[in-house]
C-alpha cells in the first residue's frame, strides 16, 4: 500500500498570508469567523447550539404562614360546625326567649303609658273635694345689686 505524504507548514508572524476576505453572506451555515488565542482570525466549523433547556423548577420551602393556615383550617371548620349544631339544639329555647323578651317590652311600654295615666286619674279624683290652690309670688329689687324682697300669696 501506498501511504500519502503530508507536508506541514507553519506560519510565522513575519510571513503573514493574505487570503481574500469573504463577505458575510458567502459564509456557509455552520461556519463562523473566530479569533484564535494568538490573535489570528479564521473560519471554523461551530457546533449547532441547541436551544437552552427550560429551567427545572426548584422545590421551594413551604412558608410558615401557609403551614399555620393549613393546620388552622380544619380546627376553624370544626368550630363552625360545632357552633351550627349547638345553635340547632338551642333554637327552640332562643325562640321562646325572644318571645319572652317581646312580652317584657310590651309590659314596659304599657307601664310607661299606664302609670302616669293612673296617677293623673287618682289626683283628679282626690282633688274633686277641694278647690285648686293658686300661689302668687312677687319679688322686687332696687338697683343692679340691691337686696331682693318677696311676698308669697295663697289664694
Amino acid at each position: 500500500m501506498h501511504e500519502p505524504t503530508y507536508e506541514i507548514t507553519t506560519l510565522t508572524p513575519q510571513q503573514p498570508t493574505q487570503h481574500p476576505a469573504m463577505l458575510p453572506h458567502e459564509i456557509p451555515p455552520g461556519v463562523q469567523m473566530v479569533t484564535l488565542p494568538g490573535g489570528i482570525r479564521t473560519l471554523a466549523y461551530t457546533p449547532q447550539q441547541a436551544p437552552p433547556a427550560p429551567p427545572v423548577p426548584v422545590a421551594q420551602p413551604i412558608p410558615a404562614w401557609a403551614k399555620t393556615t393549613a393546620l388552622l383550617a380544619p380546627t376553624v371548620g370544626g368550630g363552625v360546625a360545632a357552633a351550627g349544631i349547638g345553635l340547632s339544639y338551642a333554637a327552640p329555647g332562643l325562640i321562646a326567649m325572644s318571645q319572652a323578651l317581646w312580652a317584657a317590652v310590651a309590659l314596659i311600654a304599657a307601664a310607661a303609658i299606664g302609670v302616669p295615666m293612673l296617677l293623673r286619674l287618682s289626683r283628679s279624683a282626690a282633688d274633686t273635694g277641694r278647690g285648686t290652690t293658686h300661689i302668687t309670688q312677687n319679688i322686687t329689687a332696687s338697683g343692679m345689686f340691691g337686696k331682693a324682697n318677696g311676698t308669697i300669696n295663697h289664694h
